[in-house]
């Protein structure tokens, strides 16, 4: 059978005479990397991946050639080749500051060497160096990952998605540029805000340009036990066979690397039943081994009163049928708000806006308000840039209590920017019990992010790539935000099961949804038997446990799904904290498991000698524009704004972006935040938050003067990292136990480490917690100690996250290492 997917037209505008930003032309070809061939083995609901990435130098000197790639956000990359002439050069993986030092003596030495590094989840670079003059260089990427797996709602056929990103959509990029060298070698200046953002801009290919990509996809699918009863392709032209129970899908040739490649599997709905299984995967020596839990639950929630806070990205990236699907989403999720519930909606581009009438805080859901939502959602258009993080504060904010209610917030984007880390790092320790829904609308979505922000919210991420899919997914999405089966769910070993401390994942298990299976793993130690026991608290109230005893089998890449999804988990909490100790866990484990990570790199080095050695020719390989994405006039490389790229030649870069947005005056300027010293005004214990009000309303409080560096010593900071973590452990209990733990165990220490930093911000800080301290115990409202709460992790969120360039011959931010 062969499916027939009208692929879009080309444009028919001629290239640009230069061939676009970043593109060479010369008699014998123009870029170097000239071939992607994905090669996808899916075996139930999981794939082994084989990409194959064809460089070749049409220039007559030696050539350096730079890719930013993306993969998929979950897959565990696990070996590296690089193949030339008639040499073969396995990858080794090694810490990411030594694999860099190898390649760049290789390179210098004249040795062909190839190195990855991953950037993002989702995003990598891939640096292939003296490629000969007219010579073809293939390296191979092996990577194992799971796939998505969920049951219709009402009984309808159950379905998995293979899905793989091909291109690196360009990432709004907020904060003040950074005055350093730059950390790569795109087009984005590094900023404080995201200080790699120039290793995730490749320059971007204008308009009309001729494929420069031979791009091929082969997906050979075995349902190993399940009834596949459906293969679609979402965004691609695809042809299908069929011999002896395998399927096989081909791309047809032509396709441009410029959206998702997305496989939907529908299978029977026999296969998609409630149930339960546990897996065991003994590693060879015996001693440890990985185990796989899946909970497919059945059935509906009990309704309970919900505050739900609706986050729509306006931003200029969501300009086309984005924003009309984004417009439809929001309007259906309203749609399903009942009186008892109360929501808001906060729409946002470089500032955040609500309906009219329906005033700051929660509204009830009546018909009205409803009404209300929906007129401002229909009015929206795409606009400015993605100012992300205040309007997700601001949503913690009005969901801080409920007073017993479910909390939601669903985050409507394209989820294209930069700042990824500082967002996580300020939002998690403020959630507290409030789950997070993302719905990312794009044909070459930041699926890593939006994964990473619902997994911290203990929520579920859903992909919308086109409108013929949004009725779909929007039935999904329905399912989310209502009732969820079970909650506070925890995963316990019986019958003589051990688990390795502090290995299962997600760490944060979240809750069960009807249809939509919570799939754990992790490590056990001893022989592969006994089982688990999950238990949590059903939607009316009740207790709620199953018990699954564990099967063993042979399942060669659980590990590494496992350590991929470990690894995730350890770079979010180091997002947070900062911590050096936990870099190194990550780093050991990325070793031990031989799975990619933030932290290491694959590097192969060829000891043959082929060139006179020093720099090579360099070229950075420009990436398609994303299908759907508006072009600026001119053709100059689009930005989610927009925006020129500040680095890009004879561009003239915006005003500089500050935390209110762009062109915000600086600290102390006439109509700017105040300087620190303005802290002085009042410390007492129920007017300090009001001075700060006065002084900072919401979309300016979080651009008070940065914390000092001045005195900070590695030891120093490590220290306030260790406080920051030992807050976040607490943060999930009561006001009271916050309110002890802060004011008699954390104060003493953060005065200790104050004081000799003599710094505005640290010692506005601790005046004011000493006030709360010296006042009565029920001196503060709660929404206001909430307050100071939020402010102390703020705070020391900052210093963490800018931690100072310490002296020579110390460890740098690990972006930051020698390239």
């Amino acid at each position: 059978m062969t499916l027939h997917i009208a692929p879009l037209p080309e444009p028919e505008a001629p290239p640009a005479p230069d061939g676009g930003l970043g593109a060479l032309t010369t008699d014998r070809g123009n870029l170097p990397l000239d071939t992607v061939d994905v090669r996808a083995s899916i075996t139930g609901l999981a794939a082994s991946i084989e990409v194959v990435q064809g460089f070749r130098n049409p220039f007559d000197v030696p050539l350096e050639a730079t890719y930013i790639f993306p993969l998929p956000d979950r897959a565990a990359v696990t070996a590296l080749r690089m193949e030339a002439a008639d040499r073969v050069i396995d990858g080794v993986l090694k810490e990411r500051a030594q694999a860099r030092q190898d390649y760049d003596a290789a390179i210098a030495a004249g040795k062909r060497a190839a190195i990855a590094e991953e950037d993002r989840p989702d995003v990598f670079t891939m640096r292939v160096g003296n490629i000969l003059p007219g010579e073809r260089v293939t390296v191979r990427l092996t990577l194992n990952q799971p796939l998505p797996y969920e049951q219709r709602p009402f009984g309808g056929p159950a379905a998995a998605t293979f899905r793989f990103p091909l291109v690196v959509a360009p990432r709004y990029i907020p904060g003040t540029p950074l005055d350093d060298e730059q950390a790569g070698s795109g087009v984005a200046a590094d900023t404080d805000a995201v200080p790699d953002a120039s290793r995730i801009s490749p320059p971007v290919l204008l308009p009309g340009f001729p494929n420069p990509v031979r791009l091929s996809i082969t997906a050979d699918i075995d349902p190993a036990g399940l009834e596949l009863t459906g293969v679609r392709s979402s965004l691609h032209a695809v042809a299908e066979d069929s011999v002896d129970g395998r399927t096989t899908v081909r791309l047809y040739p032509g396709e441009r690397l410029n959206r998702d490649f997305i496989l939907l599997l529908d299978y029977a709905a026999a296969s998609g039943g409630a149930g339960t299984s546990l897996t065991l995967t003994p590693d060879e020596d015996g001693a440890e081994g990985t185990f796989a839990l899946t909970v497919l639950p059945s059935g509906e929630g009990t309704p309970r009163p919900r505050d739900i806070v609706l986050v729509l990205d306006r931003s200029g990236s969501m300009s086309g049928w984005k924003m009309v699907a984004a417009r439809r989403a929001a309007a259906r999720i309203v749609d399903t708000f009942t009186d008892a519930d109360r929501f808001a909606v906060l729409s946002f581009d470089n500032v955040v806006e609500r309906p009219r009438d329906l005033g700051l805080g929660l509204v009830a859901g009546t018909d009205r308000n409803r009404f209300r939502a929906v007129e401002h959602l229909a009015s929206l258009d795409a606009r400015g840039g993605t100012e992300m993080l205040s309007p997700l504060e601001e949503a913690c904010g009005l969901l801080a209590d409920a007073g017993g209610r479910d909390r939601v917030l669903v985050l409507i984007t394209d989820g294209q920017v930069g700042n990824e880390d500082q967002i996580l790092a300020r939002l998690v320790p403020r959630l507290r019990g409030a789950r997070v829904h993302t719905v990312g609308i794009d044909r070459a979505v930041n699926a890593g992010f939006l994964g990473r922000l619902a997994d911290a919210g203990q929520g579920r991420f859903e992909l919308v790539e086109s409108e013929d899919r949004l009725d779909e997914a929007m039935e999904h999405i329905h399912h989310r935000i209502g009732a969820p089966l079970v909650t506070d769910l925890d995963v316990r070993p019986v019958d003589g099961l051990e688990f390795v401390q502090d290995t299962v994942a997600p760490r944060r298990i979240g809750a069960l949804y009807p249809g939509v299976p919570l799939v754990v793993s992790g490590r056990f130690r001893g022989s592969p038997s006994g089982g688990v026991v999950v238990r949590g608290t059903a939607s009316d109230g009740s207790s709620w446990e199953r018990r699954v005893t564990g099967t063993e089998t042979k399942a060669p890449a659980a590990g590494a799904i496992w350590a991929r999804a470990h690894l995730r988990d350890l770079e979010d909490r180091y997002a947070v904290s900062g911590s050096f100790d936990l870099e190194k866990r990550i780093v050991a484990t990325s070793l031990r498991f031989n799975v990619l990570c933030r932290f290491t790199a694959f590097v192969a080095v060829d000891s043959r000698v082929v060139a006179e050695g020093g720099d090579p020719h360099h070229v950075v390989q420009p990436v398609e524009p994303p299908d759907g994405w508006a072009v600026p006039p001119g053709g100059l490389p689009l930005t989610p704004s927009g925006a020129v790229p500040p680095r890009v030649a004879g561009a003239v870069p915006p005003a500089p972006m500050m935390a209110g947005g762009y062109g915000a005056a600086p600290q102390g300027a006439p109509g700017g935040p105040p300087p620190p010293s303005a802290y002085d005004a009042s410390f007492s214990t129920d007017g300090f938050i009001e001075a700060e009000r006065e002084l900072f309303p919401p979309s300016r409080r979080s651009a008070r003067a940065r914390t000092g560096k001045r005195g900070l010593t590695p030891e120093t900071a490590a220290e306030f990292a260790k406080l920051l973590e030992e807050l976040q452990a607490v943060a999930s209990a009561d006001r009271d136990g916050r309110r002890a733990y802060l004011l008699y165990t954390a104060l003493p220490t953060l005065e200790r480490l104050a004081r000799p930093l003599q710094d505005e911000t640290l010692s506005w800080l601790v005046r004011a917690l000493t006030s709360l301290k010296d006042a009565a115990w029920g001196g503060m409202s709660d929404a206001r100690f909430d307050e100071l709460w939020d402010e102390t992790l703020r705070v020391l969120g900052d210093i963490v996250q800018q931690k100072p360039e310490f002296e020579r011959g110390q460890r740098r931010s690990f972006w930051k290492r020698p390239r």
